[in-house]
């Protein structure tokens, strides 16, 4: 017995077999994709970050309004100096497209589609998303250090 008799056997034909796989494929690639909604955004932000960062060695963050690429905290982050006591800390992953997004003036932007985000990390413009992720920052100010967790 061939495998096409096979099949017929079983109640299912060529023509079937094509159009179930196919919307199937179909539906993985697009679950794959996730949204361009904010409310269907997969890229929210990374997870397991705890990073404490010595403030004195990021000149920026000497004046209100500075911010720093911090390195060494295994994915890419971005303080801010809010105030004379405050700092926030946010992801440089970009919740649309994935990709790093860069400091551009007092604020963000992502090259890969041109998004734009303040330095409160609220989405500004360009290509429509959410505002970037925002960790957690507790200060020690005798130490001089920020950590930064998720």
């Amino acid at each position: 017995m061939s495998d096409c008799t096979k099949c017929r056997g079983a109640g299912v034909n060529r023509r079937e077999f094509l159009a179930t796989s196919s919307a199937l494929a179909i539906t993985a690639v697009l679950a794959a994709c996730g949204s361009d909604s904010e409310e269907g955004s997969s890229m929210t932000g990374p997870r397991n970050v705890n990073a404490t960062v010595t403030l004195a060695n990021y000149a920026a963050l000497g004046t209100v309004g500075g911010i720093a690429v911090i390195s060494g905290a295994g994915t890419p982050i971005a303080v801010v100096r809010a105030s004379a006591t405050q700092y926030r800390a946010f992801s440089l992953i970009c919740p649309h497209a994935g990709t790093t997004v860069s400091i551009s003036g007092a604020g963000f932007r992502c090259s890969n589609h041109g998004a734009t985000f303040n330095g409160s990390g609220a989405w500004t413009g360009g290509e429509r998303t959410t505002g970037l992720f925002e960790f957690t920052v507790a200060s020690n100010t005798t130490a001089g250090t920020i950590t930064i967790t998720s």
